[in-house]
């Protein structure tokens, strides 16, 4: 099931995020204002899933792998092709 949600995140992240985000506590205590959830599923869906995978699974640590990652979720959001991908 886990790898299930993940594949399903990189297709369709704003609505894993909506899901998570009614249907769970996953973002609960990660932002102190709703400010910053708000732009990253506007602008940035697969960087704040992953931002908040690192917080809750990984317990907020940075590591090397947590880094390559969270650049790789970067390019996917800012990549010239994201603009004609189906959102």
């Amino acid at each position: 099931m886990p790898c299930l949600l993940a594949l399903l995140a990189l297709f369709v992240p704003r609505l894993v995020i909506l899901g998570l985000w009614f249907f769970t506590r996953w973002f609960e205590g990660l932002f102190d204002t709703l400010l910053w959830p708000v732009l990253g599923f506007l602008f940035a869906p697969t960087t704040l899933l992953w931002y908040s995978v690192v917080q809750n699974v990984y317990d907020g640590t940075w590591g090397t792998l947590q880094i390559i990652v969270l650049v790789i979720a970067v390019m996917i959001d800012f990549s010239p092709s994201a603009g004609r991908r189906k959102k």
